[in-house]
């Protein structure tokens, strides 16, 4: 396959995202008041698709909130000025979200392949409700594929191009020396190993107080490994760069040999398990029983539900926090009637959530810091014993003193 075909074949991957992720919002897996706007022909995606982007989604957003919420020393507290670089933002809308939250940053800048920033440049400027969010007075032009605002820009480049990355990052006005979360989702395993090598390099060394985050595949060896890309080959899209960094402790390896200070990666389905808030895994379970079941097994369970809350005295219940609450409810059933029903009903979700192991299995999420002012020593991946994870470390040995 050529370069050529490669490229546009991943820039169509940015409509299947989109496109997956308003399946989600539809879903009410997560919440996002615009990709509707970027999505020509919505698509309903199965529990296992949505399950993945909503992980995907529920880590981004929380990493990124720790980032946005770090404050420096006391006088520069509620004024630390910060900024967010995404590389191949596509049609991602989290600039937009950001100013409804009220948490977008001081600058925002978005990267992309200039058939991509055109489309996005021309759906800003035609819709209100997104230029309202921009400024009136942006700068939009739809055939260089620019938006300029005092605090959001959009700017096509081809990432491989290191030289016009410095050139870009100058026409933003970003400052190099301030906090700055970059965000790349699925964009470097789509390249060649030398150009990922090349964008993280220059990243570590035009930040010097930065996080970086990532999302993409791994282990491409196994069964479902092979099969993944063989469905990604099929649709012309080659994942050039997963051989090079193949698993967790490769991903890690990319970060620190480029010259990050030190980096962490994890699974996704350990970022499910362990990362991502059990309230939201216990609203995902809810979501994926009405996909799952029929009308008729809801109003079933529903009964079951009221016989034991009437019968049972139960004043508090989580159901479905993996399953173990559920366990917990024979409390009065004589008759061991929902038990039964419980443990079958429990034994068939488990069965729905099962099929997603594999699919988060083979991707990832890794983050890398860079930390001269000191700010992100509490940063990251929290397990269970509220604990940082052991980062892979910048072995700085060579270069110290005696």
């Amino acid at each position: 396959m050529d370069s050529r075909s490669n490229k546009e074949a991943v820039q169509a991957t940015n409509d299947d995202a989109s496109a997956s992720k308003l399946s989600c919002v539809k879903k009410g897996y997560m919440k996002d008041d615009y990709v509707h706007l970027f999505v020509r022909r919505p698509v309903r995606r199965s529990p296992i698709i949505n399950r993945g982007y909503f992980a995907r989604w529920a880590a981004l957003r929380k990493l990124l909130n720790q980032f946005l919420d770090t404050e420096g020393n006391a006088c520069e507290k509620g004024h630390l000025k910060k900024q967010i670089l995404s590389l191949g933002a596509g049609f991602d809308t989290t600039y937009f979200q950001l100013q409804d939250e009220g948490k977008a940053p001081h600058l925002y800048v978005e990267l992309d392949f200039k058939e991509v920033t055109s489309k996005k440049a021309t759906l800003i400027e035609t819709c209100s409700h997104l230029r309202d969010k921009i400024s009136a007075t942006a700068s939009i032009s739809r055939e260089s594929g620019e938006v300029l605002s005092d605090h959001y820009k959009l700017l096509p480049v081809d990432l491989r191009d290191i030289p016009k990355l410095d050139d870009f990052i100058t026409l933003a006005g970003m400052d190099p020396s301030l906090p700055t979360f970059i965000i790349a989702e699925c964009v470097l395993i789509y390249l060649d190993p030398d150009s990922s090598r090349s964008i993280v390099r220059w990243t570590s060394k035009t930040f010097s107080t930065a996080i970086f985050f990532l999302y993409e595949q791994i282990h491409p060896d196994d069964a479902f490994g092979q099969q993944m890309i063989r469905n990604l080959e099929s649709r012309g899209c080659s994942l050039l760069g997963i051989h090079d960094t193949p698993t967790l402790q490769a991903k890690e390896n990319l970060f620190v040999e480029q010259g990050w200070q030190r980096a962490v990666a994890w699974d996704m389905l350990k970022v499910y398990s362990d990362f991502v808030e059990a309230q939201e895994r216990r609203r995902y379970v809810y979501i994926c029983i009405l996909e799952n079941f029929p009308l008729i097994d809801l109003v079933v369970l529903l009964v079951i539900l009221w016989y034991h809350l009437c019968f049972s005295r139960i004043e508090r219940l989580e159901l479905f926090d993996e399953f173990e609450e559920w366990h917990m409810m024979q409390a009065r059933d004589s008759e061991g009637f929902f038990v039964k029903c419980s443990l079958i009903f429990s034994l068939m979700i488990r069965l729905v959530l099962s099929q997603s192991s594999d699919f988060q299995e083979h991707y990832c999420v890794a983050y890398a810091i860079n930390d001269a002012l000191g700010l992100f020593g509490d940063f990251g991946f929290l397990n269970h014993r509220h604990q940082q994870p052991q980062p892979h470390v910048m072995n700085l040995s060579s270069s110290a003193s005696p």
